[in-house]
């Protein structure tokens, strides 16, 4: 194959090279260091003697933006802040920054001329203070909108906690159970349930009903459902409540209706009084207006979580990186 066609084959595929090699009868290891060293134009990249620590991107900055975080490597984080009119394409790319840290993002978005980044009209990102400083220092003409899924998990999250508890108790109850079978020397029978599932595994097996949509549960989950329900009235009370969360954010109000939506269901969470709740409810305080701009333009931080699905996937092409500058040199040949 000509130099040319595999550079362009390289450029467009998200695989290792060796992989590429393999499937045309190539030598991988050959044809990954021929691209390297002679092909890719890489010794001569502009952003070569920073790329391990930050790539740069000015001209794709875009009105559209989000903000995130990936693990190239061992945990190593990495802020990516990307334009979702590139549609993870050419374009996409517009920051890689290493760490996580909100001064040292800070001063490489800064060398983006202030003109550009007022140009920037909303970054969607999600509950990290940290994030939402770096847009507030760099991007002052931003709207902020935390992503509408990390709230729903903040509360998914609070419902398995509550979950969890009741598991805990079972077991307790369980366990005395086989104590007094034995000081009474009979044998010991568990509890089952009218699906035959024992309270542990009830309850273990509730875990997967209480996060989908009713709409969405098989025959076996509605089942489970009503018998949890049943044995376990607050599970179906926040149950009810995060399906109505989900009504909010699927309905097309404007913000000042959603404003009185989110009030409502508020005030709900805070009469059930329980202590795994609290998060969401000093969260909700915190980022009310910014939890509210969703219902502006309904953006979500999909488009950067979709991003770093790619990274990863793409990561795990090469069963690990080890050389971090050739990683984001090929990945902003996809992306850039």
């Amino acid at each position: 194959m000509h130099r040319v066609l595999w550079k362009r084959k390289i450029e467009t595929t998200v695989a290792s090279i060796s992989s590429i090699g393999e499937a045309y009868g190539v030598n991988g290891k050959q044809l990954s260091s021929q691209y390297k060293e002679f092909i890719s134009q890489y010794r001569e990249w502009d952003q070569l003697g920073h790329a391990s620590e930050y790539v740069l991107f000015k001209q794709n900055i875009g009105p559209s933006l989000c903000i995130d975080e990936t693990s190239l490597s061992c945990g190593e984080l990495y802020t990516v802040v990307t334009n979702r009119s590139g549609h993870g394409g050419k374009g996409t790319l517009v920051a890689m920054i290493r760490g996580t840290k909100s001064e040292d993002v800070i001063k490489v978005l800064e060398m983006i001329q202030l003109s550009k980044r007022k140009t920037v009209k909303e970054f969607t990102l999600d509950l990290w203070p940290t994030m939402m400083w770096i847009v507030r220092s760099a991007f002052p003409n931003a709207t902020m909108t935390n992503d509408r899924f990390h709230v729903q998990k903040l509360f998914y999250e609070a419902i398995d906690e509550l979950r969890i508890s009741y598991r805990w108790m079972a077991r307790d109850l369980e366990n005395d159970e086989i104590q007094r079978c034995r000081e009474q020397n009979i044998e010991y029978v568990p509890f089952r349930h009218a699906n035959g599932d024992t309270r542990k595994q009830l309850l273990a097996r509730a875990k997967h009903v209480l996060v989908k949509h009713f709409t969405k549960w098989t025959q076996t989950q509605r089942i489970r459902a009503e018998i949890i329900f049943e044995y376990y009235p607050e599970l179906k009370a926040v149950y009810d409540l995060a399906m109505e969360l989900t009504n909010v954010y699927n309905k097309h109000y404007d913000k000042d209706v959603a404003r009185g939506k989110l009030a409502l269901w508020y005030n709900k969470i805070e009469k059930l009084g329980y202590g795994c709740f609290r998060t969401v409810t000093n969260t909700m305080q915190n980022y009310y207006e910014t939890i509210l701009n969703y219902f502006i333009n309904r953006e979500t931080n999909a488009f950067a979580e979709s991003f770093n699905a790619k990274i990863k996937a793409f990561r795990a092409q090469f069963r690990g990186v080890r050389d971090i500058p050739f990683f984001i040199f090929r990945l902003c040949k996809i992306a850039v």
